[in-house]
């Protein structure tokens, strides 16, 4: 097999402007292995990139796709990590394009790690993006303790059904913010306090907040959850830079977090899915030629948790 079907686009636009074409497969260079992919995740990143070029305003064309879970086809010289046929899950190369919207992949070796065992390809897929963009922010930034309260807004999305549950286990009290229909669900990820966004303003709700993890993050929620943030709390947004007055920050920690490969925080994640305290819901899945109505599926932003594209 010398080629691959793989999604590209060559204009920016609504989802129809994403194709299935057929190119060359690719071949894994030093220290890189190929992939052969069995699920790939879809995250808001992919639709806003494919719409607007994303927060670099890239041009087209390019092919989409970070989240992927498949089998080592072949390794590149130097690779000692994984052998032909290893199971392995990993956001590739991002920001940079992976292109997981294909058959096959390239990328470095520690850019995966190995799928935990107790996870379908489908569900591992729904993981690296969303989870390493959890982690990293809540243990790594945040530096999240035992006891601390967290405020996650959207908290049912890929992101923040992630977020709730990392947190339950570092041993926070959690508070999320979503519609009514997704309280139970949320109760049942572990979240301590569900907020109805739709008809309580969380800011005369909750205060004394020690983390707040915002994908909303435009200037009326970032406004508003750090007004509920203890003197020297920790405010992380997701989705665009910070816009608060300098005095607010002075008083918090504040910034945008931008997620980056990372096989120790992977690990660390396949570590709490195999103790059960952490597990991805995929909502949805469609395969590879329906990536558009995937897309507008993503884009309703009705989906709890994750949808993933089925390759292989």
């Amino acid at each position: 097999m010398t080629t691959m079907r793989t999604v590209t686009q060559q204009h920016l636009g609504g989802p129809e402007v994403l194709e299935l074409v057929e190119i060359d497969k690719p071949q894994p260079g030093p220290g890189e292995v190929l992939v052969k992919v069995h699920a790939a995740g879809i995250n808001p990143v992919d639709w806003k990139t494919r719409a607007n070029g994303g927060l670099q305003g890239r041009k087209p064309p390019f092919r989409l796709g970070w989240d992927v879970s498949g089998t080592v086809e072949a390794v590149g010289f130097g690779v000692r990590l994984y052998k032909v046929g290893d199971e392995v899950y990993g956001m590739p190369r991002f920001p940079q394009f992976a292109d997981a919207y294909s058959e096959f992949v390239t990328a470095p070796a520690r850019h995966f790690a190995p799928k935990p065992a107790g996870l379908s390809h489908v569900e591992a897929a729904a993981l690296p993006l969303a989870a390493l963009t959890a982690y990293q922010a809540l243990v790594d930034i945040a530096k999240l303790e035992p006891g601390q309260k967290i405020l996650v807004h959207a908290a049912a999305g890929g992101v923040g059904h992630l977020a709730v549950q990392i947190a339950k286990a570092k041993g926070a009290y959690v508070i999320a913010t979503a519609s009514a229909e997704k309280h139970e669900y949320l109760r049942g990820s572990g979240a301590d306090e569900v907020i109805d966004y739709t008809a309580v303003d969380f800011a005369e709700a909750v205060s004394g907040i020690d983390v707040v993890l915002d994908a909303i993050s435009s200037e009326d929620y970032q406004t508003r959850s750090a007004k509920v943030l203890r003197d020297g709390g920790a405010l992380i947004t997701l989705a665009g830079p910070v816009v608060l007055p300098e005095a607010e920050q002075e008083r918090i920690t504040a910034g945008f977090m931008l997620v980056e490969p990372d096989l120790a925080a992977l690990q660390a994640i396949s570590a709490l899915v195999e103790e059960g305290k952490l597990a991805p819901t995929v909502s949805a899945t469609f395969p590879l030629e329906e990536v558009a109505e995937a897309h507008r599926s993503g884009e309703s932003g009705r989906t709890i948790g994750k949808i993933v594209l089925t390759v292989a």
